[in-house]
């Protein structure tokens, strides 16, 4: 068995709904990942929620735990636009395309923009657009799916996705999410002091931890998430170390000891 050659791309069966969603996957985590980006939320600092807004919001439910793990948030909301627009304030817009119009409509397109900007305007059934009575072919103009100013209260941002629909990020950063953060940073100053330490990937430690009170309550809450990442027997939290200094949070100091056991 182990002598059988490697199967080629022409033996693996097509599967363009399997690629497409993964498209989309992407899509999503890359703009959720840009909104965390520009809002100075690191990857290991928890979030409580993001929503998609999309139509074809169905092929993502599959992947809902792989984009959670992802992106470092609790809960993933997927919803169709219809289904949050009054929540999100999603609308959609039109824009006469006056250069594209005009030849064809002449002095009534100012008509038919105004109408648009009034919100005088209508689709119907057959996909006729008609906009202050006038109907408009295509190519004069372009609809889109807006949505309202999220995060007015700083607890909310918003990006568009390329195909259509938007991602909303809840940056709500609660005390309890805040201490994960912080705990998760421990584990990552943690796991390098051990790379650096020349130890053992299975090797077990005995891990000695000081900081400030809030990483100090941190490293508290969350010593059983710490000790069994880090394969750590034993963790103490003296009041004075002379160790290895590390950088958690935001720009907080820690100092650590790990001994192989």
């Amino acid at each position: 068995m182990h002598l059988t050659d490697w199967p080629g791309a022409s033996d693996l069966p097509a599967d363009d709904d399997l690629v497409a969603a993964m498209d989309r996957v992407r899509e999503v985590c890359s703009a959720a990942s840009s909104l965390r980006k520009a809002g100075g939320l690191r990857v290991r600092l928890p979030l409580p929620m993001l929503s998609v807004l999309a139509e074809d919001v169905e092929a993502l439910q599959p992947f809902a735990e792989l984009i959670k793990d992802e992106l470092n948030v609790r809960d993933l909301e997927l919803a169709g636009l219809e289904t949050l627009a009054a929540g999100y304030g999603v609308t959609q817009v039109l824009q006469v395309n006056a250069r594209a119009a005009g030849p064809r409509l002449g002095k009534d397109v100012q008509v038919a923009i105004k109408a648009s900007k009034a919100g005088d305007w209508s689709v119907a059934e057959d996909g006729t657009v008609t906009s202050g009575g006038i109907a408009l072919q295509e190519g004069e103009y372009a609809l889109r799916t807006v949505i309202a100013e999220a995060g007015s209260n700083g607890q909310q941002a918003v990006a568009m996705l390329p195909r259509g629909g938007f991602v909303i990020l809840d940056t709500t950063v609660t005390p309890e999410l805040a201490a994960e953060g912080l705990a998760r940073d421990v584990i990552r100053a943690v796991q390098q002091a051990r790379r650096d330490a020349g130890l053992a990937v299975s090797d077990r430690i005995t891990l000695r931890l000081a900081g400030d009170e809030v990483v100090r309550a941190a490293i508290e809450a969350y010593a059983d998430l710490i000790t069994s990442e880090t394969l750590s027997a034993h963790l103490d939290l003296p009041e004075d170390l002379d160790g290895t200094t590390a950088t958690v949070g935001t720009n907080q100091k820690i100092t650590l000891t790990v001994q192989r056991i």
